[in-house]
């Protein structure tokens, strides 16, 4: 292999029929997947890359480590409504090591830095950061920011900075509301409830359940989450209801600043477009559900996109509603199929989260079902709810297309498995073969940043390891595993792609890849068991370009027993570079 594996990206582009330009070049140094213990136990980045022929030294840079004291704070470090810390099972202050999407916002002359940990409950952190003369970033300054006025957060994900340079982070794999008001005993709930106990300071072992009931609602998680930082560093927190109640893995805002894309992770999900009613205001609008209509069961499968109405709603009516307890029954009557697999008159079958259900609203309840049950909602009104881990989103300005990652693509998305398991309720709408390595999508838009059509852009590709330097892994080596976080570099036409696997590769990677010819390099590889999260392209910071990366939980999905130091179990929140500020602009013709 030769020192670089060219990623040259002087390209016509025709991605939405109209739109051609020329980008600029860019080619990272390769990693080599690692075979050796040691480099298995290590951040790994590309050493060189070459701008547009000219070539810079880059590295892998740590910002925080979970756990550490930055200033008065403690970075991830989790504490309850009232502000106190939380213990772990030795009696120690919990730290999660579960740090995910982090963003960059200058602000007035500063530069901050907001930081959510993927936990429940789950902690967020905003840090000021200092910049020197050569764009390097450290820590001065980290404190915990408050939740408790929305009830707080549960389980954030991934994330993105909005055209308005606020923070827009996620609730991911929200609580079923129906099983928890029909439980009895704590054993009818998922342990994944219990966790938010401690954040309302009700101990399970002696609180009946009634107590627990009272604490915790369920319809107060599942929204994307706003933060705003002043030049002051004070931080305003929102939950944006309108924009509905799914597994948020993150959502994406459009240049009109009014269109927003929601991936939904998890089993058996759907993909939303809320458009608010004023630019960079996300508390009222629009909320769609897109429909697959399969045209090619090729690669990651191609479709036709169409958008079922589910009405508008804003926060306030819906935080209303929150105050005052809605529950499921509120929303919904339930019935049973019958035994032709239909439901009965009056009822809409949806197969929403793998649950096969009859349902009927309730007069005058559906604005609150379509926020408070987007999933079920948009199922029961015809909108594709098969979709199988799907994760991050990246924009392509130039190219009018959004590019979409599934983790995997199984279950719901394969034809009728299981004697119809995930489809029942359903359409049966994605009918694809397996893939456990999962494929990213390039989803083209029109001129109102609607999104017509879907496409199987790349697709990881399985691949049975038996012996040798990568035995026991299920994906190409030299292909993606289980593709998770994107960012995109415009002018220079490159998708960047993080993994989130545990068996697929054993040491999760970034990829550079040229979207036009789809030419790729390893430029990253992170530690046993961590998942590669947070990659964020930032052009120009005060002169310098960044592309963050956060390694969360090393150590913790898979290879357990390798960890020799519980140190090397902490999050590392960091980046790539810095690289010189990236000013080319891809010129449209």
């Amino acid at each position: 292999m030769s020192l670089f594996r060219s990623i040259v990206l002087s390209a016509t582009i025709m991605s939405s029929g109209s739109t051609v330009f020329a980008a600029g070049t860019i080619e990272f140094s390769p990693v080599a997947a690692p075979t050796e213990d040691a480099a298995k136990r290590i951040v790994t980045v590309s050493q060189t890359v070459k701008i547009d022929g000219a070539e810079h030294a880059i590295t892998w840079n740590t910002i925080a480590r979970s756990g550490q004291k930055i200033g008065d704070g403690v970075f991830g470090s989790v504490v309850n409504a009232s502000g106190s810390a939380i213990y772990d099972k030795n009696g120690k202050p919990a730290i999660s090591d579960a740090a995910d999407f982090t963003s960059i916002l200058p602000i007035g002359g500063k530069l901050f830095s907001v930081t959510h940990f993927e936990a429940r409950p789950a902690a967020m952190y905003l840090s000021e950061l200092a910049q020197d003369k050569d764009g390097r970033l450290t820590s001065v300054s980290t404190r915990s920011i408050d939740f408790s006025s929305i009830g707080g957060l549960w389980n954030p994900c991934a994330g993105s900075v909005t055209p308005w340079n606020s923070h827009l982070g996620s609730e991911e794999y929200p609580p079923d509301a129906r099983s928890v008001e029909a439980a009895v005993t704590y054993a009818d709930l998922d342990k994944e409830m219990l966790e938010m106990a401690e954040y309302f300071g009700v101990n399970t072992a002696l609180a009946p359940i009634a107590a627990f009931k009272a604490a915790f609602q369920p319809y107060k998680y599942g929204f994307p989450v706003e933060v705003t930082v002043s030049d002051k560093g004070e931080t305003a927190v929102a939950k944006h209801y309108a924009m509905g109640r799914v597994a948020v893995e993150l959502a994406t805002i459009m240049p009109d600043k009014k269109t927003a894309y929601i991936s939904d992770d998890g089993l058996n999900t759907g993909f939303y477009r809320f458009v608010a009613d004023v630019e960079g205001d996300l508390t009222s609008g629009q909320l769609f559900a897109a429909k697959w209509t399969q045209t090619s069961a090729e690669g990651g499968g191609n479709a036709d996109i169409s958008w079922v109405d589910l009405g508008h709603a804003n926060d306030a009516e819906i935080s209303t509603a929150l105050k005052f307890g809605i529950k499921f029954s509120d929303m919904f009557d339930s019935t049973k199929f019958k035994d032709d697999g239909s439901c009965p008159d009056g009822f809409m079958s949806t197969n929403a989260e793998g649950r096969s259900e009859c349902l009927k609203v309730k007069k005058g309840m559906e604005a609150f079902a379509s926020r408070l049950e987007t999933r079920r909602y948009a199922s029961m009104l015809g909108a594709t709810t098969e979709f199988r881990k799907m994760e991050g989103q990246a924009f392509d300005n130039e190219g009018k297309r959004l590019f979409l990652s599934m983790t995997e693509i199984s279950n719901g998305m394969e034809d009728n498995i299981k004697d119809g398991k995930f489809d029942k309720g359903g359409r049966n709408d994605v009918k694809l073969a397996k893939n456990p390595c999962g494929a990213v999508y390039e989803l083209p838009m029109d001129a109102s940043y609607t999104i017509t059509s879907a496409r199987s852009f790349i697709a990881g590709k399985p691949t049975e390891y038996k012996d040798g330097a990568y035995r026991g892994q299920t994906c190409d080596i030299d292909g993606i595993a289980n593709p998770d976080n994107l960012t995109f570099i415009p002018g220079y036409n490159t998708l960047i792609i993080g993994e989130d696997s545990s068996t697929g590769h054993q040491n999760d990677a970034t990829w550079s890849v040229n979207a036009e010819t789809k030419a790729m390099t390893r430029i990253t590889t992170t530690p046993y068991g961590a998942e590669n999260t947070s990659v964020d392209w930032y052009p120009d910071i005060n002169g310098y370009a960044y592309l963050m990366t956060v390694v969360q939980h090393p150590y913790g999905e898979s290879d357990e027993d390798k960890l020799q130091n519980p140190d090397d179990a902490r999050a590392y929140v960091g980046y790539i570079g810095p690289f010189p500020a990236f000013k080319k602009q891809a010129s449209a013709q």
